[in-house]
C-alpha cells in the first residue's frame, strides 16, 4: 500500500498492485485494474519510487523472517 494526496488534500492508501498505469495532465490520474480512476497531486516519478520502496521493504521482511526459520 502507498499513501498519496487527493486533489482537495485528503491522504488515502492504494493497493500499487491494482495500478494499471499513470498520466500526468497535469494532474496524476491513476488508472486501476478495476477501471477506476483516481486524481492526485502526487507526480509520477514519486509515486514510482514510493512503489520501489514499498516493495524493497516487502522483501527486506521476507528475507529477515526466512533467516529466523533457519
Amino acid at each position: 500500500m502507498i499513501k498519496l494526496k487527493r486533489l482537495n488534500g485528503k491522504e488515502f492508501v492504494v493497493n500499487c498492485d491494482l495500478i494499471m498505469f499513470m498520466e500526468e495532465t497535469p494532474d496524476t490520474v491513476i488508472t486501476l485494474t478495476t477501471g477506476q480512476k483516481i486524481v492526485v497531486t502526487d507526480r509520477i516519478d514519486d509515486i514510482i519510487h514510493n512503489i520501489i520502496k514499498y516493495k524493497a521493504k516487502i522483501l527486506e521482511h521476507k528475507e529477515y523472517l526466512l533467516r529466523k526459520e533457519v
